[in-house]
């Protein structure tokens, strides 16, 4: 995954729900991007769980309502000044509904109720009690009070209910917990368009044309994107089942559909996100657009086949050679109408003497702003999980050493923040 999260401190609250133990991997998530964590327990919670457990996952002491100690910093005041933010997974509906009123008859919610900084919530709980209007109600006074609410899930619960009301997975809880500490404010809410992964170009219901593109870089890039606060829509070929779901994601197969949807996103995206703009600066008060962003990391099919056709070619039928027609697709880069948009390509080669020749072309031939170039060795540089890029502009060539790739993102991230001029 490799997300840097050293420096930033967690506080994980855990209550009494049957999901308790989940939140041994959202701990040992934060733990393996390098956070401090430290937990606190609800007495409940200590019946599904130890804290010896989450000791042993943090190598911090756990604050209950036993342990509370006021000669150290293991107390429901302290512990809280320490932490960035305060994420409580899971959180049952007693636990939502006392803290939409204030409540503070525990340990952990003593804790809440101290806590200044950003608080996150992931219920866990029966399907009707959570759709119970009372527990309605408090999650609507939450996000009044800027609590941020990570969804459910909708699954059969451990009282064989089917509904919604499980424990969202551990690694979405993580991802919202990371998004929390490392948005950037350039990035929140700008409008962000990423395509990726080879087209598919289709010869028969069978059969395509593609190449050896894995949309890896593209999935670690609107991975970051979120991260920063980003408003992220992802069109790919590729599976993309690691990403949070906030993420918006269109799937496509050809290269006529990519540039179709990809066109209809920019179209969006140059609506723009409107932001309040700072009293205390230099801007005019009202509103200012954020200037949209497109990486355009999918490897598009320069061809495709001329006359595609229906149900299966049969071997027979076509002889012991093969002449398929093919015709150019479009040129997706070139053909977008950029006007008002900072368009990063992406260009791979294997000539080691004229790629990055040609990847500079790519600046004014196709209009981009900046160009990451990366040489390949082979098809087996594809589908890496680690990568090195230099990053083009009309001005410069930034070499971004090998990294794995979301950490290679977001160095991608920071070059291209300096394209804008908003």
């Amino acid at each position: 995954m490799a997300i840097n999260l050293q420096g930033k401190s967690v506080l994980l609250g855990i209550t009494g729900s049957i999901s308790a133990y989940k939140a041994c991997e959202v701990a040992r998530l934060f733990v393996k991007a390098g956070a401090s964590v430290h937990v606190v327990m609800t007495p409940a919670a200590q019946r599904f769980v130890s804290p010896l457990t989450f000791e042993a996952l943090t190598r911090n002491p756990v604050l209950t309502q036993e342990s509370e100690s006021w000669s150290s910093e293991l107390n429901h005041i302290d512990i809280g000044k320490k932490c960035d933010i305060f994420l409580i997974a899971p959180a049952t509906a007693n636990t939502l509904n006392k803290l939409a009123k204030g409540i503070a008859d525990n340990i952990l919610l003593q804790t809440a109720l101290a806590f200044g900084k950003p608080i996150l919530v992931a219920p866990a709980a029966n399907t009707q009690m959570l759709a119970n209007h009372y527990t309605t109600g408090s999650l609507k006074m939450l996000k009044v009070n800027d609590y941020t609410i990570i969804q459910p899930q909708t699954k059969e619960l451990a009282c064989k209910d089917v509904g919604n009301g499980a424990l969202a997975e551990p690694l979405e809880i993580f991802y919202q917990g990371a998004k929390a500490l490392m948005q950037d404010p350039f990035w929140q809410d700008r409008r962000v368009v990423v395509t990726g992964g080879g087209t598919r170009e289709k010869i028969d219901e069978v059969r395509y044309l593609s190449n050896y593109s894995s949309g890896k870089m593209a999935n670690a890039l609107a991975t970051a994107l979120y991260l920063k606060g980003a408003d992220v829509c992802l069109i790919t070929t590729m599976p993309h089942n690691d990403l949070s779901q906030d993420v918006y994601t269109i799937d496509v197969e050809s290269a006529q559909e990519m540039f179709e949807y990809t066109t209809d996103a920019i179209r969006v995206a140059k609506k723009g996100v409107m932001r309040q703009a700072s009293m205390n600066s230099n801007e005019a008060p009202g509103m200012i657009q954020k200037i949209p962003y497109l990486f355009m990391a999918a490897a598009v099919a320069d061809f495709t086949p001329a006359y595609p056709q229906s149900g299966k070619l049969k071997k027979s039928a076509i002889g012991e050679k093969w002449a398929l027609e093919l015709k150019q697709t479009p040129d997706i880069l070139a053909s977008l109408n950029k006007d008002g948009i900072k368009t990063v390509a992406f260009k791979a080669e294997m000539d080691a003497q004229n790629g990055e020749k040609n990847a500079k072309a790519l600046l004014e031939q196709k209009g981009a702003d900046a160009v990451c170039y990366n040489l390949l060795q082979n098809s087996q540089s594809f589908g890496t999980d680690r990568h090195a890029v230099s990053f083009i502009t009309p001005t410069d060539t930034i070499p971004l050493p090998q990294a794995p790739k979301v950490a290679l993102a977001l160095n991608i991230l920071d070059q291209a923040k300096e394209l804008a001029d908003d």
